[in-house]
């Protein structure tokens, strides 16, 4: 693969054109090294995530997705660079900064990460108790409304993770991820081990969310159809760094990864031309 300095250049933030005029960055990631041992995964890279878009984030096995959005919501520490999010700078927060600025994002984790005794009303309930005065009395209309925002009837309100279907876990947990307003969504692998047809119903799911609740995302995916679908943007881990453009930027971007991804069988059953 080819060495980094050798890729044509960027812009700011990683991106292979300007994509930043009149926008505002709700995310800024600048000279970001993340590093375990002697195994380097990200190397000064920048990174610009721009209010209202979906943002598709790709790479190779190993190269660090996961890790990446681990890191910006803070469960990984990183060794080098600065990461700012709605402007505020996360290195730089006391405890109760960073809880505040956290409450204006929502994770879903791949497999929904639910907490299995609980049923999926007080999986929800849970971040409304954490980080918000709610009384008490309101919980449960609040949780009923998030459910019924992602799509599941209300009889699942009542159920447990175990009783759900793979489809019905991941919109359970996306409604958690909502329960206090996000204004910004991160998701790993959020279609991942879905059926095609509910894999296509949970893209259009979340394009309807972000346009009705002005939502930004980054999505961890493998899913060519959901790239093609869906994102905005993309961003890819290439040599410990990201490239980041429109799905016409980067089919047109010169390197290995890219090509073979891109261009590749999987990609025209997708779609991608």
């Amino acid at each position: 693969m080819n060495d980094a300095a050798t890729l044509p250049p960027l812009v700011e933030g990683g991106q292979i054109n300007d994509h930043s005029q009149g926008r505002e960055r709700v995310i800024s990631i600048r000279g970001l090294r993340n590093q375990f041992g002697a195994n380097v995964l990200h190397d000064r890279l920048d990174f610009d995530v721009f209010r209202g878009e979906i943002v598709g984030l790709v790479g190779g096995s190993g190269s660090g997705k996961s890790v990446l959005l681990r890191t910006i919501v803070g469960l990984n520490p990183w060794r080098e660079g600065r990461i700012e999010v709605f402007g505020e700078d996360m290195g730089h927060l006391t405890a109760d900064e960073r809880s505040h600025v956290q409450t204006r994002w929502g994770v879903l984790f791949q497999d929904g990460a639910l907490f299995s005794s609980l049923s999926v009303i007080e999986n929800i309930e849970l971040p409304l108790r954490e980080h918000a005065r709610v009384p008490e009395a309101a919980l449960d209309d609040i949780a009923a409304l998030k459910i019924s925002l992602v799509g599941l009837p209300p009889g699942a309100c009542a159920k447990k993770p175990s009783e759900l279907s793979g489809g019905m876990k991941k919109r359970a947990g996306l409604a958690r991820a909502l329960a206090l307003d996000a204004e910004l969504l991160f998701l790993d692998e959020p279609t991942a081990g879905l059926d095609p047809i509910s894999a296509s119903n949970f893209d259009s799911l979340l394009r309807d969310l972000q346009r009705t609740l002005g939502l930004t995302v980054v999505m961890v995916t493998h899913d060519l159809d959901s790239l093609n679908a869906i994102c905005d943007r993309v961003a890819v881990l290439l040599d410990k760094r990201i490239v980041a453009g429109t799905m016409e930027e980067l089919l047109a971007y010169d390197h290995p990864w890219t090509k073979e991804y891109f261009h590749g069988p999987r990609a025209r059953a997708a779609g991608i031309r």
